[in-house]
């Protein structure tokens, strides 16, 4: 009696399964840009209506890897309304995190033989060795373009600035070099990454062509710049936006009076800082700060006192603005998550080879943030700012 023997080829059956799999997510994607057209246009295709408020006119294909494989997607272009998908937005955030990858591998000097490996984790799909330097290339283009592009946000009535030090080989000798970045809230209430520069130091002329850049790029509308003291910035801001108000960094201010402050007394002059920012109006918060002044040379702290009265003013100007933006606005701590996560980041290449590798990781990190946390969350609402108060608002609700 002979048995009949069924032999399974295992890897063409994983291969039909992962076919079909790949199949029926390009399917199911496609179905879901025709449908968000179909909504778009008031009408499903070829259909005549009444209330439609576009037309479709044919598609371009566009790839999108999957964890199922490469798929390929027939975005609909229409004409009449603009058509933007969900789908296509996270390809453009994977696209970012991709070139981020990418730049950072090349700059840490990652290892031939490692790259195909490394590239099939990011991608999927193997990408030779030899393809990275134009890989590279095309995201330092990618990056340039967005680092360059009009800043067509309208109006942008706050404006955060910093500088990033990073190191850098410069014949043979390491030497700092210094990162404008720059992020603003427009008149929406959404925050934008508006620029980023290398500047050598922080300097006036490093300072002031840097704004002078934003300004060129459509940068308008600025009433306040949040950042630390720093001289050149302050004359550069200015020359530049003389309608600008400037508003020092709270937090740097304090560790400005912590560097001339025992550490056994560090939390009670803390305690009596804050106590200043916490007032009603800014007359109240001046009284305050004279109190504490006073209370600080009782201390036998007279250098922290100066320091109090010399720089408690530039600390004070977002009361001039709405009580609804003042935990936003007197902090530079909306800039200084993203240079932290810029330094996490950095840090694995060490010291760059120069300034440009250094601006090209900094600004493809800032890009991926912006894109992947930011998103469309709405960072204040601006509906207060038409009415601001005056000069000493009597209280908040001024």
């Amino acid at each position: 009696m002979s048995e009949k023997i069924i032999q399974l080829n295992e890897g063409i059956i994983k291969e039909e399964l992962k076919d079909l799999v790949r199949n029926s997510v390009e399917e199911t994607l496609n179905g879901l840009l025709d449908k968000e057209a179909a909504e778009l246009t008031n009408a499903a295709k070829y259909e005549r209506t009444e209330t439609r408020e576009g037309y479709r006119s044919g598609h371009y294909t566009r790839n999108l890897q999957t964890t199922s494989g490469e798929v390929n997607l027939k975005i609909p272009k229409l004409k009449g309304v603009p058509f933007e998908t969900a789908i296509i937005e996270r390809y453009r955030r994977r696209e970012s995190s991709v070139e981020e990858a990418l730049i950072e591998m090349y700059l840490a000097g990652v290892s031939v033989r490692r790259v195909e490996d490394i590239t099939e984790a990011l991608w999927g799909t193997k990408v030779s060795p030899g393809t990275i330097s134009e890989l590279n290339k095309k995201a330092y283009v990618h990056i340039e373009d967005w680092r360059n592009r009009p800043l067509q946000g309208g109006k942008y009535p706050y404006v955060y600035v910093d500088g990033v030090y990073l190191k850098r080989n410069w014949g043979g000798e390491y030497e700092n070099v210094a990162i404008l970045v720059a992020i603003a809230v427009n008149e929406d209430g959404y925050r934008e990454v508006i620029g980023a520069r290398e500047g050598m130091k922080e300097d006036k002329s490093s300072w002031t062509e840097f704004f002078k850049w934003l300004k060129e790029r459509g940068l308008n509308g600025v009433k306040l710049i949040v950042g630390d003291k720093c001289l050149g910035m302050l004359e550069s801001v200015a020359e530049v936006f003389p309608e600008a108000k400037y508003q020092r960094c709270a937090v740097h201010f304090y560790r400005n009076i912590f560097s001339v402050t025992p550490r056994s007394k560090m939390k009670l002059v803390a305690k009596m800082l804050k106590a200043i920012h916490a007032q009603e109006s800014k007359a109240a918060a001046r009284e305050k700060a004279k109190s504490v002044a006073e209370d600080l040379k009782t201390m036998k702290l007279k250098e922290a006192a100066k320091k109090l009265e010399d720089g408690i003013e530039e600390t004070l100007t977002y009361m001039d603005f709405p009580y609804e933006h003042w935990t936003r606005i007197r902090t530079n701590n909306a800039i200084e998550r993203l240079n932290r996560e810029i330094r996490r980041r950095t840090r694995v290449v060490g010291t760059f080879p120069d300034g440009n590798s250094a601006l090209m990781l900094v600004c493809a990190r800032l890009r991926h943030v912006a894109g992947t946390q930011w998103g469309n969350k709405k960072y204040m609402n601006m509906k207060h700012l038409d009415n601001l108060g005056s000069d000493e608002p009597d209280s908040i609700a001024g």
